[in-house]
């Protein structure tokens, strides 16, 4: 049987090695980690949401930037000094803008796509990731904002989603314990919410039992490739595989070079805070149905009956882990303004680097050489994406090798 190595024990990863183990592939994973999950999927917003499928190359994006450079607060922060991986990419996400509606489209497709198997494995897989229907309501300031959406919702209905108009007095029906000032809003009722790092955690262990080798705690060092195979080398030893599908997040851009690839991940900072509810009056006071606020680019998700996600903001710093309490603030700050009955006594902050290609569509295929592959630059879609994109790279792998083994025989 041919071997596939998976590299990167994220959603992306573990999905992918997965839906490779469910097609009879004999699958190992490489994850630096001890464990599946600790980085980027772990503790984001939550959103299963094909309604934020908008992607960002627009001009609004490139006029925010700018306007909130000098805010250390800001929504969209850009760090004023240069690098060339920074100056690239953002050459390319320019170069990408024409394509605007023709993505946002597309991603809406893919995230309806990704509804069907990520639902399914949960179920096969008896994982518990605290999963809410209960919708998506995006939630607008002011006329300009929630006119804006209008347009928005023409192009994700092309893609096959479905969101509507809602008043104020729906809102409020909607999310009674909503408070503060707002125009409107747009409720999608087909999205969900569910907790990543409890679903990846959970596939990871039904990739074991499928057959999976799951090598946690091995970082790659070098990737290579030698007679028609993929040399795989870690701290710990080097392995010939016949195919490789790379799922390493920001690190994906440095893989890609050994291979003779670009592939031009940039990391973009974003941040969480959950709170835990362990009163009567917070786990009231919090919302039932998840949010995303447009003016302050923030999202929430209630997880289970104890915890409440809120995450959000966009930070162009390069490979920067920090948690900056300037960032978690206005976090903070949302939550006490429109769920002021919500006690936020007990905080837990969090910062993950979403790995972002020009584009904002994720990279999912083969590679200039034969056995190499891709599934990575999800941004902030990961979750919601990545079962789609493990079943199509799969697909990919599945063909490959059996008209590998038929030209063999």
């Amino acid at each position: 049987m041919k071997r596939v190595a998976v590299l990167g024990g994220g959603i992306t990863g573990v999905t992918t090695a997965y839906a490779l183990a469910k097609r009879g592939v004999d699958v190992t994973l490489i994850e630096r980690h001890r464990y599946a999950a600790m980085e980027t999927s772990y503790a984001n917003g939550g959103q299963l949401s094909a309604s934020h499928a908008e992607v960002w190359n627009h001009k609004a994006t490139i006029w925010n930037a700018l306007k909130w450079m000098a805010r250390r607060d800001a929504p969209l922060l850009l760090h004023p000094w240069p690098s060339w991986h920074k100056l690239s990419w953002f050459a390319e996400f320019l170069a990408a803008m024409p394509g605007y509606e023709r993505n946002t489209i597309a991603t809406a497709r893919m995230a309806i796509a990704a509804r069907e198997h990520l639902f399914a494995w949960a179920q096969e897989e008896n994982i518990d990731f605290d999963h809410r229907r209960a919708g998506i309501l995006h939630v607008y300031r002011d006329k300009a904002g929630f006119e804006r959406a209008a347009g928005v919702s023409r192009l994700l209905a092309q893609g096959g989603l479905q969101r509507r108009a809602v008043t104020l007095a729906e809102m409020r029906a909607i999310e009674p314990a909503l408070a503060g000032d707002f125009y409107g809003g747009y409720y999608t009722d087909s999205d969900s919410t569910g907790d990543i790092h409890k679903f990846t955690s959970g596939l990871a262990d039904a990739c074991v039992r499928l057959g999976v080798a799951c090598r946690f705690g091995q970082e790659v060092t070098a990737l290579a490739r030698e007679d028609g195979k993929v040399r795989v080398t870690t701290g710990q030893d080097s392995i010939l595989f016949d195919a490789v599908v790379i799922c390493a997040g920001t690190v994906s851009r440095a893989m890609a070079a050994m291979l003779g690839d670009h592939v031009n991940v940039y990391p973009v900072k974003g941040y969480s805070i959950t709170v835990q509810l362990d009163d009567g009056a917070s786990r009231v006071a919090a919302p039932s149905v998840s949010l995303l606020d447009d003016a302050t680019k923030l999202v929430s998700s209630r997880l289970g009956e104890d915890r409440l996600r809120v995450a959000g903001t966009a930070e162009f710093n390069g490979v920067n882990h920090d948690i900056r309490a300037d960032r978690i603030r206005p976090l903070l700050q949302w939550v006490e303004q429109c769920f002021p009955g919500v006690n936020t006594r007990k905080v837990i902050p969090w910062a993950g680097l979403r790995p972002m290609l020009p584009d904002m569509l994720p990279k999912v295929g083969p590679g200039k050489a034969p056995g190499v592959y891709y599934n990575t630059g999800h941004g902030h879609l990961g979750w919601t994406l990545a079962a789609a994109t493990a079943e199509m790279v799969a697909a990919m792998v599945e063909t490959a090798v059996a008209s590998s083994s038929a030209t063999n025989r």
